[in-house]
């Protein structure tokens, strides 16, 4: 089984938190940096976010520009990704915006957030077992023709990517302010990583979008 090559991508403050402490979808990148991750969008086969992004933030998580959807549709592709979302619970409002524009989705559960979902034919549902197993997920997707998967967060997603050794590609969208609040959410949880402290990463590549700078890391590489 071919998995997807994994791609994470976050914006960060200088001080490292991807939001405020309030939790209001604090906007760290500007209008230059949003259409270059709506570049990645079209570039990907599937867009993955965890059910807490979904509940806080309630995104459409669509293909933004008109041009890319149309590039999609004459190479043959769905005009938008498919959508995939992770939820050990199965809570998920069927009233939020993601399940109702866009095409296909799909989410992984466990076996009780499977018998918990209630969704109905807005999105196929598939159970990983007693626990989310990421390797499984990728192999699932892969088995589904997905070659390249964008993960958009939030931490405890990229943090489960990164311990598990999963992810092929960071790319770190650094904005110039500090947040400072210590209860803020952070891009990654404290895990075991592989290799630990010790291992560096490679810098791949480094870019200016405006008044943002964006990293891209290759953790395996």
């Amino acid at each position: 089984m071919t998995r997807p090559y994994v791609l994470l991508s976050v914006a960060v403050s200088v001080d490292g938190y991807i939001d405020d402490q309030a939790g209001q979808g604090f906007p760290l990148s500007n209008d230059l940096d949003f259409d270059r991750v709506d570049q990645v969008r079209a570039e990907s086969d599937a867009i993955l976010i965890g059910a807490e992004t979904v509940r806080r933030d309630n995104p459409r998580l669509l293909v933004n520009s008109a041009e890319r959807r149309a590039a999609r549709v004459a190479d043959g592709l769905p005009e938008h990704p498919l959508k995939v979302t992770v939820t050990g619970s199965g809570d998920l409002d069927p009233g939020l915006r993601f399940w109702h524009c866009g095409g296909r989705k799909v989410v992984y559960t466990t076996d009780s957030g499977a018998a918990s979902a209630s969704l109905g034919d807005l999105a196929e549902v598939v159970s990983l077992g007693a626990e989310i197993d990421f390797a499984q997920l990728l192999d699932d997707l892969g088995g589904r023709g997905v070659s390249r998967l964008m993960v958009e967060g939030g931490g405890r997603i990229h943090t489960a990517f990164l311990s598990a050794g999963l992810a092929d590609e960071i790319q770190v969208a650094v904005a110039p302010l500090l947040i400072g609040h210590a209860g803020a959410p952070r891009f990654l949880n404290p895990a075991e990583f592989p290799g630990g402290p010790a291992r560096r990463m490679r810098l791949e590549d480094v870019s200016r979008v405006g008044d943002v700078a964006v990293l891209r890391y290759l953790p395996k590489g």
